[in-house]
């Protein structure tokens, strides 16, 4: 668990999938780590909000948003442990 100050104030963190990975695993079993320990990783929120961390994606969004890519099977295993 951790806490980020976002918009708003303090936010708790909770990994749901994902998270601190070695230099060799990128959630998709085929060796193309993240190479610093943390990988893409998402997280529930004290707000019942779905924060995503991952690789920066050059795409245009407004002031206080960005688009990450994460590994599809981050994302899979977010919504299985969610239930959904």
């Amino acid at each position: 668990m951790s806490h980020t100050t976002c918009r708003g104030g303090i936010v708790k963190l909770t990994v749901i999938a994902g998270g601190p990975c070695g230099t060799t695993d990128d959630g998709n079993g085929n060796g193309n780590g993240c190479g610093n320990g943390d990988c893409p990783t998402v997280y529930v929120t004290d707000r019942g909000t779905v924060a995503v961390q991952g690789y920066d994606v050059d795409h245009s969004t407004p002031a206080g948003e960005s688009v990450v890519e994460i590994p599809e099977a981050v994302l899979k295993e977010a919504v299985r442990v969610l239930g959904w």
